[in-house]
């Protein structure tokens, strides 16, 4: 995998995370991992498919998940992780990798997303490729693991 692919993702958090109420972005950490991706709770994948192709698998705490939740829904409280909070890390998920596709395009590479898929519970998600780049990323205190699992379409 080409490590160029992680300067959009970092980009898409600097822009998105603002706009929701959400202005502690750092990045925290970079690994490689293999393609087992362990649950921290919940994960949230988005496919990709076109010049590049792969998924995006976003992992986070449960409570990491409520406390963003509550900030994006104007600091309603998050007593569990409902139908509503979970409709609001679907979407935060959402907005991040179609942010990732706008900066793509720039660089002259085009993509297509896929509807997210939140899964929560403990187990193990399979990525597209043997080696995945993780760039864990704090926000507002929060950890999400940004898990980059893509390759160049040969196609």
């Amino acid at each position: 995998m080409d490590v160029n692919y992680i300067n959009p993702f970092l980009e898409s958090f600097v822009n998105v995370m603002p706009q929701l109420g959400l202005n502690d972005v750092k990045r925290v950490d970079v690994s490689l991992k293999g393609k087992f991706i362990q649950s921290p709770g919940l994960v949230v994948i988005i496919g990709l498919i076109g010049d590049i192709k792969g998924n995006i698998i976003y992992g986070l705490t449960e409570e990491d998940a409520k406390k963003l939740a509550s900030v994006m829904m104007m600091g309603m409280p998050i007593v569990s992780f409902d139908e509503l909070a979970q409709s609001a890390i679907s979407e935060l998920v959402n907005m991040l990798t179609a942010n990732v596709a706008t900066r793509f395009s720039e660089q002259n590479v085009n993509i297509n997303i896929s509807t997210p898929t939140l899964i929560q519970g403990n187990f193990t998600a399979n990525a597209n490729a043997d080696k995945v780049i993780c760039v864990k990323m704090g926000v507002n205190g929060c950890i999400i693991d940004v898990n980059i699992s893509l390759e160049k379409n040969t196609i």
